[in-house]
């Protein structure tokens, strides 16, 4: 065993480069054992995805696989316990949507009995909204969060 030189300084460094690398905090204690001094590091689970330098990756075994696309939605959606069906999609407004989606769902919806006439003869910005489908925010172009469903 050799131990460490400059243990003082690596007890600020780790912790921030940790912190800096990967936006989590670690505990960096001093040890020592035969008079030599050591460094642990502890890192606990964390219930999010942790990316590193914008990438995030997966272990499965003893390899290390990059998330990307669709399977890095799904990891990312299913550790975050959110659904498809909440996600918000961003610069796109009512007037982006396809009329005729809109024409089928109301015909659709008239036929099944689901909603009334007057419930119906409504602008499509005003069903979205009455339908909830409106995400609170507005994205930086003022245009609003439309959640894809």
């Amino acid at each position: 065993m050799t131990g460490l030189r400059d243990s003082r300084k690596l007890l600020e460094d780790i912790p921030n480069k940790i912190q800096n690398k990967l936006g989590i905090v670690a505990d960096v204690n001093l040890l020592s054992e035969n008079g030599l001094e050591y460094i642990e590091i502890v890192v606990n689970p964390w219930a999010f995805p942790v990316n590193c330098d914008g990438e995030y990756h997966y272990r499965s075994g003893s390899t290390k696989q990059q998330l990307r696309g669709n399977a890095l939605t799904n990891f990312l959606m299913a550790k975050t316990g959110m659904k498809w069906d909440a996600a918000t999609v961003s610069n796109v407004s009512v007037s982006d949507l396809d009329k005729e989606s809109f024409d089928i769902f109301k015909r659709e919806a008239l036929r099944s009995g689901r909603m009334t006439k007057e419930d119906l003869d409504i602008s499509n910005e005003e069903l979205i909204e009455k339908l909830d489908l409106m995400a609170d925010g507005r994205d930086a172009f003022g245009l609003p969060y439309i959640k894809a469903v």
